[in-house]
Formats: C-alpha cells, structure tokens, sequence
C-alpha cells in the first residue's frame, strides 16, 4: 500500500512535532509512509535511520531567497503529476488548505484524509493532530516525538570527540530563529559558572550562522570556559545528532536544537522568552523554564532578559541527580 502524508509547516520543530503523528499511520497499515515536506523541515538529515518513513518528497514553496517551482496554480498542477506517478492510495494531510486536497484529487489519490477545511484560524497544533488521527484511523497518538539513531554512529561520535563519563556534557543551544528567542550570552555564562563551580563539564554549543547568532557564539568563546567548549556551527545535523545523544543535559533557547535534543531522548531545558509554552513542553523531555515574573509565556512576552540562570541551574542539577 502506498500512503502519503503532507506537513507542510516550515522548520526542524514542527517536523518533529508530527512525527509521532505520521510514524502511527505507519504502524497502522504496516507500511513506510512517504511525506511531502519543505526542504528546510531538514527531514532527510532527521529521518535517516526512521523505520517508519519511506521517501522524502520536497515541497517547493516560496521563500526569502527564490520563487518555488509548487507555487500557484502551475505550480499545483506541477505538484499534482510529480504525486500522481507514485501512485499513493491514501493521503493524510496535517492542514485545513483546500489546496493540498486539490492536488491530491488530481494526483488521482482515492482515499484523502485532511483536517477540517478552512479551520487554520487558531488551530492548536498537537491537539489537531490528535483529534485527526483520533477521527481518521481510529488511534489515540501521544506527544511524544523519538529520533532514532544508528547505535554505531553514537559510539564512534563519542570515541572521537573524546566524550566521557568524568564530565558533564552539557548542549547549549545558544542560538535560534528570532531575536526574542536568543538568551543573552551572560546568561548562559552564569549559568557555565555555576556549573563548573559544582562539575567537571564540557559545553556544546549549538548554534546557527547568521550575524545575530555568531554574536552570542563570540561573546561565550571569547569566556574563560573557551576551553571547555566545542562549537557545533560549522558542522552539518547529520554530525550533530551523534553528538546531542552522547550529552548529559541539554540547555536551548526555544529553536531547533530543543525539539532535537529532546526527541533523541536528552533531558532539555528550553527557555521559553516569547513562544508559547506549548513549544517548549510538549514532550516528558522538556522542562520549561519561564521568564521571572510572568505564570505562562507567549507571543510577545518578550522575557529573554528575565531568565534566571540559577533556575537553570536548580533543574540541571535535578536532572543529572
């Protein structure tokens, strides 16, 4: 049986959101399941060793930098044939967009399954997918997003970069897609302090290229823990995955890096600044921390200021204990 499923989000969180989602259709029909997903979901460095994936169809849309070959209506159309010659049965599509159920009929699949249309508004995003899943094939999916990793890879990882027991590993995800969301560097600083006054540990830091992000990177490495850290920036995911897994804890600002580390099984402190606490709590490896004053987070709470890194600190402390 050949079945499709569509996430058309963009990003490395979002994927991993829907995994669980996706990999139950799996385990329902006993079948891999192709996906259509945007390149930057990063999907084919994240779903190497998925059992449960098949093939990684790319979904060309508009971005900053070029037009997208699957925009408007000739692009639909071009979209449609491309599905048509896989010659799926069954599709399930993670949006309300009639669009997608368009291409699909024309891609001549006969079972589509969709959310409800012109239901976007408001959505909430795990909660969709369950009631989806839940209505489409009968199954009760939990949140709980696992990236599978080759054993071998993890071993020799940790053999090279010379990762052992006597220290703490620690991933500092310093980085992240928006400048709300990125942790002053002093904070992660204090919290370095605090840890090596206590551990003998070594710091991986996780981060992006922009200007922004190298900025933090700089601040931290030009620290007297410069020694005890690892840059990962340079490196592709498909490296840095080996790596995340061979780590104690990690510590990451709300980006890729904490929905990562968390689904390859790491405990992961994610500082939640201006993101809804959703982001940052949706999987039993999360642990949230909040901006000081404020009982949630959300959009526009704007508290990357107000982390305190002794609370960081407190629940590393629990989690290595």
């Amino acid at each position: 049986m050949k079945i499709l499923a569509i996430q058309n989000r963009m990003g490395i969180g979002d994927m991993i959101i829907y995994l669980p989602f996706i990999e139950a259709i799996s385990k329902k029909y006993n079948t891999k399941v192709d996906i259509l997903v945007k390149e930057n979901s990063k999907a084919s460095e994240i779903l190497r060793d998925n059992k449960y994936i098949g093939e990684i169809i790319n979904l060309d849309r508009t971005n900053k930098n070029k037009k997208g070959t699957h925009d408007g209506i000739f692009g639909s159309i071009s979209l449609a044939n491309q599905l048509k010659k896989y010659n799926f049965e069954k599709v399930f599509i993670f949006n309300s967009s009639l669009r997608y159920k368009l291409i699909c009929k024309l891609a001549s699949i006969k079972e589509i399954h969709q959310y409800p249309l012109f239901k976007k508004k408001n959505q909430h995003i795990i909660l969709a997918a369950q009631n989806f899943l839940k209505n489409s094939i009968g199954e009760t999916v939990k949140s709980e997003p696992v990236i599978n990793l080759d054993k071998k890879s993890i071993s020799e990882t940790g053999i090279k970069l010379k990762i052992t027991k006597s220290e703490k590993n620690i991933i500092l995800g310093i980085g992240g897609s928006g400048n709300t969301k990125r942790i002053p560097s002093k904070i992660f600083l204090r919290f370095m302090e605090m840890c090596e006054n206590k551990h003998n540990c070594r710091f991986f830091l996780a981060t992006g290229t922009n200007d922004k992000e190298q900025i933090i990177l700089k601040e931290i490495l030009n620290s007297k823990y410069n020694s005890k850290c690892l840059t990962l920036d340079k490196m592709s995911l498909f490296q840095i995955l080996p790596i995340i897994a061979n780590c104690d804890v990690a510590v990451c600002n709300d980006s890729s890096f904490s929905h990562l580390s968390a689904a390859i099984g790491i405990p992961t402190i994610v500082l939640m600044a201006d993101t809804p606490l959703l982001y940052g709590s949706y999987s039993s490896k999360m642990f949230p921390i909040i901006p000081d004053g404020e009982v949630t987070v959300k959009h526009d709470t704007l508290g990357k200021e107000k982390i305190d890194p002794k609370k960081i600190f407190y629940k590393f402390n629990e989690l290595i204990n």
